[in-house]
């Protein structure tokens, strides 16, 4: 299965040295930035090894992450 990369980096390149900045000087922008971190390897661990998980599962850990990214997305734009 084609695993697609969702790292802070590739989502928002425009932000590469905001995001740096942020995770060295904010502390809650680095525990959410590695929260996102931790969902996302899971997911693509999920999906790279197709264990079996029920799309309810999948689908709560991807709104989870959603949900993070457009936390980061509005600390990084403010």
């Amino acid at each position: 299965m084609q695993v697609d990369h969702h790292d802070l980096a590739h989502e928002f390149p425009e932000f590469k040295e905001r995001i740096h900045e942020l995770k060295t000087s904010d502390n809650h922008f680095h525990k959410q930035f590695e929260r996102y971190n931790e969902l996302t390897k899971e997911i693509e661990r999920l999906e790279k090894q197709d264990e079996p998980v029920t799309d309810e599962h999948m689908e709560e850990l991807k709104k989870q992450r959603l949900a993070l990214k457009d936390e980061l997305y509005a600390m990084l734009k403010g």
